[in-house]
């Protein structure tokens, strides 16, 4: 059971089921699982691909073993007879034999983790054999002479060695190989009784302990490798599922959005049908058109029907606006538009509004601007919503500056600024936001639907332009709207006109004159002038 953290235990405590605790206490519990169900305490799918690793060194390495049992079964024929070694010969290479079929078995079977714990074993006691038949030709005659102790320790060395490095990925068969071997040749040495021998002995049991231990390091390092493939893995599905998720969130918010706009677009038509009405004879009934009314009241009552009827007109439109630009239908109708004439018209529009409530507006326009290439439409509606805003949140008596002038980039900009409250910092995004209102709106009288501010910023990005709103507490809101340099219209340079040169021997002045007068003519009025 792996122990929990204390990342895991903060992440419980508090009862957020985010992502991260889900996936924390999933991985928690599928570790447990697997360790329950493991044959040597790890997962069982690494349980397989540790076999399959230990398989395929076994394999790759089988030509150096069998060079290697065959070289030593030659030089131990010097010290020993001939039948003993070649007998040994030929059951170590049958008992390697059997290794190799062994691991050509499990490589070839298909992936099953319920026979893991049965090729494990045998595994385990073919190397366990293989040690066993290395004791037997390395204490058996040889030790006759003084050689034959550095003899057994050199092969000893190789065996254990080359047995550590390719059997890592199952630490208890390296013990099964080479355990068998380092504990025969130690005892060999040690029951010889001199102080050479028991060096000798000594070293033997060091490099069984080295070597245990680099096998150990290998077995960890292949292991935290799978478990970091595995962990990827995973992280991969879940992305993919999270992205197959997502794209589906996505192509809902999609047919959403479309059946939004056909809605608004189809009650568009059903609202603006009885608002024309009620506009229309509101408007009759406020003028007394047909005679005056025979209650005073009902004259101010006409006069609210129609200015109710306008402000749910002039909302229709908003959200119509807003729902074209979202769905990406809104058509620029672009030609030369002056930015200071359009600023000065919106002015003249709202002076009268902002005169009632004692708002000054000051009017800073840099002189002779060339023309934009914009739709003077949307310049206009960007220009009325900032305008409106600045008035409707501007107290009694504050002040509003307009300013045109250009842009450090060559561009053209149209700035906004008021003496109003101000916008929380926190709040800007709410306010940009399509119905958003701040804590200011919500509290002021003239509370509107949260479309003005929106609109303005989605209309100057169709026209490759930027949106800045900068606003401080209790000191006031500036909006400041650039448009790009490509669409300054700059004017073009006028077009030189070409003199023919004449040559400075001609025979008759007069003639080459005449020809190069009527050539400028026909360059001016035409071939047919």
């Amino acid at each position: 059971m792996p122990p929990i953290t204390s990342e895991s235990r903060e992440l419980a405590s508090s009862g957020a089921a985010s992502p991260v605790t889900r996936r924390l206490a999933a991985r928690h519990v599928r570790e447990a699982r697997d360790r329950l169900t493991s044959t040597s305490g790890t997962r069982p799918v690494f349980d397989y691909e540790l076999l399959r690793l230990f398989a395929q060194n076994r394999l790759s390495a089988s030509p150096l073993i069998l060079v290697l049992i065959v070289t030593i079964g030659l030089l131990s024929g010097l010290w020993t007879q001939a039948l003993s070694s070649g007998v040994w010969t030929v059951g170590a290479l049958i008992i390697h034999l059997a290794i190799i079929g062994k691991c050509r078995q499990f490589l070839d079977a298909p992936a099953n983790t319920a026979n893991l714990r049965s090729s494990r074993m045998q595994f385990i006691m073919l190397d366990l054999f293989f040690g066993m038949a290395w004791t037997f030709i390395l204490i058996h005659p040889i030790g006759g002479d003084g050689q034959s102790g550095t003899f057994m320790l050199f092969v000893m060395l190789l065996v254990v060695a080359i047995s550590s490095m390719l059997a890592s990925s199952v630490p208890i068969a390296v013990f099964a190989l080479t355990l068998p071997v380092t504990v025969a040749i130690a005892l060999d040495f040690a029951l010889k009784g001199t102080l050479h021998d028991y060096i000798l002995a000594i070293m033997a049991l060091t490099a069984e302990g080295y070597f245990s231990l680099l096998a150990y390091r290998l077995y960890s390092t292949t292991l935290a490798t799978l478990e970091a493939r595995a962990e990827k893995d995973a992280l991969i599905g879940e992305l993919e599922q999270s992205k197959s998720i997502s794209d589906e969130a996505r192509r809902r918010a999609e047919a959403a959005n479309i059946a939004k706009s056909r809605f608004l677009a189809q009650m568009s038509h059903e609202l603006r049908t009885p608002l024309n009405a009620i506009l229309g004879f509101s408007e009759v009934m406020k003028g007394e058109i047909f005679g005056q009314h025979a209650v005073a009241a009902y004259k101010d009552y006409a006069g609210d029907i129609h200015s109710s009827g306008v402000h749910l007109l002039n909302l229709i439109n908003e959200i119509l606006d807003l729902s074209r630009i979202e769905a990406g239908r809104y058509e620029l109708n672009e030609e030369p538009v002056s930015l200071n004439r359009v600023v000065e018209d919106c002015h003249h529009l709202l002076k009268l509004r902002a005169g009632n409530r004692g708002i000054t507006i000051h009017e800073l326009f840099e002189p002779d601007l060339p023309k934009l290439w914009a739709d003077e439409r949307a310049v206009r509606q960007i220009c009325l919503n900032l305008l409106s805003n600045a008035i409707k949140f501007t107290p009694q008596g504050g002040e509003i500056w307009l300013k045109v002038g250009w842009t450090a980039s060559g561009g053209q900009y149209m700035s906004v600024k008021d003496t109003g409250p101000g916008i929380p910092e926190e709040e800007i995004p709410i306010v940009l936001a399509s119905f958003g209102q701040g804590s200011n709106s919500i509290k002021s009288a003239e509370q509107g639907a949260g479309l003005g501010l929106p609109i303005a910023k989605n209309l100057i990005d169709l026209h490759g332009g930027t949106f800045t709103l900068k606003s401080k507490l209790r000191i006031g809101t500036e909006v400041v709207v650039t448009f790009p340099p490509e669409r300054v219209m700059s004017a073009l340079a006028p077009i030189a006109e070409r003199v023919p040169s004449i040559a400075p021997h001609s025979p008759d002045l007069s003639s080459a004159a005449d020809e190069g007068g009527g050539r400028a003519k026909r360059a001016l009025f035409g071939a047919g002038g």
